[in-house]
């Protein structure tokens, strides 16, 4: 096992150019290299976090776009710009996050639209509209008396 500050080979190879002095290891031993990659959505980090989900317009678009019943990858795909293996990974994320379901139907896998996740932000979200609602019409009353 290595000890704190100490690099694995492979580890050392790469990390020549940048040594710092908050070297950590891994369980395994490796290197730590920081966070992981934003893609990375494990299923308990999705249910914590709708609105990173959410916040791609991509898929966004692909919700909208599941709105009007369950499509196969190549249907849906076929709507964007970008290549199938891209939507195929947001297809992934939105999976993870449980928002879609894939259902396996002959040699296609059909998404089809879950907004049950979607009713957390909802709430949250609901809290800010009766707050701006009151504000504003606050902010109405008070221009028409000035």
């Amino acid at each position: 096992m290595l000890k704190q500050g100490q690099l694995c080979r492979r580890c050392a190879a790469h990390d020549r150019r940048a040594r710092t002095a908050s070297t950590r290891l891994t369980s395994s031993g490796h290197r730590y290299t920081g966070n992981p990659p934003v893609t990375d959505m494990s299923p308990a980090k999705a249910d914590i976090d709708v609105f990173f989900v959410i916040a791609d317009p991509t898929r966004r678009a692909i919700l909208d776009r599941l709105r009007a019943g369950p499509a196969p990858v190549n249907e849906i795909a076929a709507d964007f710009s970008q290549s199938r293996p891209a939507i195929s990974k947001h297809l992934r994320v939105l999976k993870a996050s449980r928002l879609v379901t894939e259902e396996k139907v002959g040699r296609e896998r059909l998404y089809t639209l879950r907004p049950a996740p979607l009713q957390k932000a909802m709430a949250w979200l609901e809290g800010y509209r009766a707050f701006w609602g009151r504000n504003l019409e606050s902010l109405k009353r008070y221009l028409e008396d000035t």
